[in-house]
């Protein structure tokens, strides 16, 4: 995927093409600007027919690199709902075609696929996105075509702050909201001294900076900040300075492939034992089949398999169904976030009559999500201004009374997303106006 051979040679030529298809339909637009109807209406004699042509969306989701695995149940579950809107016909009459290209981990990478699935593949929306850098790079892309898309499971809190843009969705728990759930409790059962372990690239960076805050505001002193570089899988310098700093809490900024190392390392040198550990968020793939010692410490998720809500075991078990076999045998988080998204999406495009971007993007802002939907304890709805999914975010650490072999968290409290919303992104967001944003029908 990194030859650029495969893409257009001249993309400001299309972005040229697209402001002329929308200049010569001035006055015909439903949505805030004028429509073309597809990108790709020029040199496609369907697009003028009256034949139904597949829906293509883009699945942007790593394959390989630091978060792979959880490309790939982001990927499952994106998929699942797209197989379910299948099964009834599609939307709007039209069979839904899943297109994946792996975005590697990497941010060049990412605008490479994006700007590739878009110009090449006429993919109509973009999913997925765990590394936040590799989101905001598919972002920049995606809003210079108009086409929305979709950042399933990157959480730092610039996604939805600086970094926002028009056609981007940010439905992950971002560092703020974890932060704020998690650390206050921490200090009053473990103390005021931390230290932040931080991969050295943007999610960490902002993660960290929200755990720093609710510390500080609180009492609490940051005595150091070690930054890990990413795909680091020898700690040991870190914790030999963990060692002699002698925390009362470490927390970590640290995801994918790197946590796994992290965790067993610690566990080695009875670290774990030595302090306290607070993980922002933990996603499902990044700990399943560690074992028991390697779960230490209180972490953040959106969601867990055995939530005692109606539907879940339905859930679970339709995920079974369709994918027997896996590694990972049952959902978790980043699953239940690729798959919830993506059938949001598809019932905005139904309800709105139209794959109309602007048409669709307004149905998707303030968008209120009912609990009971979503398998969650909490109500869910979309800031209009910000794009973030505002959902539950659960407090949780390993159960040593399971129920099952699967049944490794416990969940120890349920946080209404009200009282941990990012009070700063809304004044870091700047969304472009719906006029300077491309408007498409594809």
């Amino acid at each position: 995927m990194s030859d650029r051979s495969d893409l257009p040679s001249d993309p400001t030529t299309r972005r040229t093409l697209l402001k002329r298809s929308s200049l010569a339909l001035l006055g015909a637009g439903l949505y805030g600007a004028a429509p073309f109807y597809g990108p790709w209406k020029h040199n496609h004699a369907w697009a003028q027919a009256a034949a139904k042509k597949p829906l293509v969306i883009g699945l942007t989701m790593d394959a390989s690199g630091q978060y792979a695995a959880s490309g790939g149940e982001e990927r499952l579950g994106a998929m699942m709902a797209i197989r379910e809107f299948n099964e009834k016909g599609g939307v709007l009459g039209r069979r839904i075609e899943a297109l994946h290209m792996d975005t590697e981990t990497t941010p060049a990478t990412g605008s490479r696929v994006a700007e590739r699935l878009i110009t090449r593949n006429e993919a109509a929306f973009l999913i997925g996105a765990v590394h936040s850098g590799v989101a905001n790079a598919i972002s920049q892309v995606a809003q210079k075509y108009g086409t929305i898309f979709l950042n399933t499971n990157s959480s730092s809190p610039t996604e939805a702050g600086k970094d926002c843009h028009r056609v981007k969705f940010v439905w992950d728990g971002n560092g703020s909201n974890f932060s704020q759930a998690i650390v206050k409790n921490a200090m009053k059962a473990s103390g005021k001294n931390w230290v932040l372990l931080t991969n050295d690239y943007v999610w960490g960076h902002n993660t960290s900076k929200a755990t720093r805050a609710v510390v500080e505001a609180n009492g609490g002193k940051i005595v150091e900040e070690l930054l890990v570089p990413q795909n680091t899988r020898d700690f040991s310098p870190y914790l030999l300075k963990l060692q002699q700093l002698k925390p009362q809490v470490v927390a970590t900024a640290v995801g994918g492939d790197d946590i796994k190392a992290l965790r067993q390392q610690v566990v080695q040198l009875k670290l774990h034992q030595a302090a306290a550990w607070i993980n922002n968020q933990q996603d499902w793939p990044d700990v399943y089949g560690l074992g028991p010692e390697a779960i230490f410490g209180v972490f953040g998720t959106t969601w867990y398999y055995r939530l005692g809500l109606p539907g879940v075991k339905e859930f679970v078990a339709a995920y079974q169904k369709q994918y027997p076999g896996m590694a990972i045998r049952v959902p978790g988080n980043v699953y239940h976030n690729g798959y919830m998204a993506t059938r949001e999406l598809l019932r905005c495009v139904e309800e709105a009559g139209t794959t109309n971007n602007l048409a669709v993007i307004k149905k998707l802002e303030g968008r209120k999500m009912a609990a009971a939907d979503r398998l969650q304890h909490f109500d869910a709805w979309i800031d209009p201004v910000t794009h973030h999914c505002q959902q539950t975010i659960y407090m949780a650490s390993y159960n040593d009374a399971p129920a099952e072999k699967d049944d490794i968290f416990k969940i120890l409290a349920q946080i209404d997303p009200k009282e941990v919303q990012d009070k700063d992104a809304p004044a870091a967001c700047k969304l472009e106006t719906y006029e300077a944003t491309p408007s498409y029908e594809v």
